[in-house]
């Protein structure tokens, strides 16, 4: 019940599944695998695979007079293996979780080295500049409430981010972790290789969740496989006018159109957020590629018209 209960509450939701920990994707199976087949095209004996290699990425600055790219993001969730999930997990767990994860980012360097934040006991100084910074995530949406990912707010959440503010962690939001690559325009190999360095290290002290078949576990399941979303706030104003054509263009490269502040919200001055559609079934390269690809055809036809 307690997987559902996100999209019975929420009717609107656009899948409103969440699973409570790996096992879920097996106990309720024939639920999951249903979803995962409609949404990625992914079937039950399907094996997913992975590829972080950044010289494989075909990819440029498409925009170095910043026209149109406003950003670049590229991010994945993670969970830690052995333990549950946001939604099944209890507040002891999480906090041991907060504890693992802030060990680890210690051991980040160079452009990587950064600052831990616990959300509770935060001082109202670093609250401020943290929501000026756009990087502070609040208490979850009502339909991460309804999936039970805020319970014991916000005992166990913070954040980190380097001090170039281009890298950023989430701790115990939706998932367990968050890595966020980050910068202002769309130099696209750079933001992936910065995320490529920071969840390799990562990986050295922290024993992520994943299997064969599904890839990197996550409680929502459109986020499996990858779990990457690799996107960019763009500036089309003239397709905003066009949306029958600009939707064919997005599925072409299998792109998704969200507003300016993400799932749920509206475009602002012709801004959106455009980012790759599928994650399981194909590599992280891939993944960016899409993007890359699709955001080179959405500029050449915003130049068009």
């Amino acid at each position: 019940m307690q997987a559902i209960n996100s999209g019975i509450a929420n009717p609107d939701s656009s899948i409103g599944v969440y699973a409570g920990d790996k096992e879920s994707y097996e106990v309720f199976s024939p639920l999951f695998d249903a979803i995962i087949k409609d949404y990625h095209g992914f079937k039950h004996d399907d094996i997913h695979q992975s590829n972080l290699d950044v010289s494989a990425l075909n990819a440029t600055d498409l925009d170095p007079d910043r026209k149109f790219i406003v950003s670049t993001r590229i991010r994945v969730g993670r969970n830690l293996d052995a333990l549950p999930l946001g939604p099944g997990i209890s507040e002891v767990q999480r906090l041991d979780v907060e504890k693992q994860v802030s060990s680890a980012l210690t051991q980040l360097d160079d452009d990587l080295k950064g600052t831990y934040y616990p959300l509770n006991g935060m001082t109202e100084e670093v609250q401020e500049q943290l929501i000026k910074d756009h990087f502070l995530f609040k208490e979850g949406d009502r339909f991460l409430e309804a999936a039970g990912l805020n319970r014991e707010w916000p005992s166990g959440r913070g954040i980190f981010h380097n001090e170039e503010k281009t890298f950023l962690v989430w701790v115990n939001e939706e998932d367990q972790l968050r890595v966020i690559s980050m910068q202002p325009g769309g130099n696209i190999k750079t933001v992936f290789e910065r995320l490529v360095k920071a969840i390799t290290t990562l990986e050295k002290s922290l024993h992520f969740s994943h299997t064969e078949h599904l890839g990197y576990i996550t409680s929502c399941p459109t986020n499996l496989g990858t779990a990457m979303r690799a996107s960019v706030h763009i500036k089309l104003p003239k397709l905003a006018k066009e949306m029958d054509l600009f939707n064919t263009i997005t599925q072409q490269y299998h792109l998704q159109i969200r507003g300016i502040h993400g799932e749920h919200s509206e475009s602002e001055d012709g801004i959106f957020d455009i980012s790759n559609k599928r994650r399981l079934g194909v590599t992280e390269v891939e993944c960016v590629q899409d993007m890359h690809n699709g955001v080179a055809a959405l500029i050449a036809t915003e130049k068009k018209l």
